[in-house]
């Protein structure tokens, strides 16, 4: 696993063979990261990485400047895996939880600006995850959702969709937050 970009870029880390964790690519995280690069000031954004496996996401956000990340990993071996790197490169606004993310985002009051997600593709209940974080109510007003998934999933209908980027075998599909939107209304 390598961190892209930013202050911490170059950096390699070797999460043992174990790891039961997909981490994303170096070419889609390269990629995503450029996009994101044009659309977010990062020392203000708020972000939480859902399904974080290696933290490889969570340490790139926290390389690029981001104000603060949260991470939920619900794998212990995983967990402290982010919680090493953590103190190794003595990340201080980096939050890490051991916790199921379809449970945390129901639980935290925390508003964000921007959620990114990176569930098993295999995961029981992966087509409800777009709908669960985006009624959740934890995206700010201009807040973004990624979601990183295969082919075999289409999410182009709901009404928060925004776009769809590909990179070989993974997908990001991002969101709009409409849900405030929709209580005005």
């Amino acid at each position: 696993m390598r961190i892209i970009g930013g202050k911490y870029k170059g950096r390699i880390f070797h999460p043992g063979k174990s790891f039961t964790a997909r981490p994303t690519t170096d070419f889609a995280k390269e990629n995503l990261f450029n996009i994101l690069e044009n659309r977010l000031n990062w020392e203000n954004i708020n972000a939480l990485d859902l399904f974080a496996g290696t933290g490889s996401i969570s340490y790139e956000l926290i390389s690029r400047g981001c104000f603060g990340v949260t991470s939920v990993e619900m794998n212990f071996r995983h967990y402290r895996f982010i919680e090493e790197i953590k103190s190794q490169l003595s990340i201080s606004n980096l939050r890490v939880y051991r916790d199921d993310a379809f449970r945390f985002v129901q639980r935290t009051k925390e508003k964000y600006d921007l959620v990114f997600a990176d569930p098993p593709f295999d995961l029981r209940g992966f087509e409800n995850i777009a709908t669960t974080v985006l009624n959740a109510g934890i995206l700010k007003p201009e807040g973004i959702f990624i979601l990183e998934h295969n082919k075999s999933h289409n999410f182009n209908k709901m009404p928060e969709f925004l776009e769809i980027r590909n990179y070989g075998s993974v997908q990001f599909s991002f969101f709009k937050n409409t849900l405030d939107l929709r209580q005005n209304e």
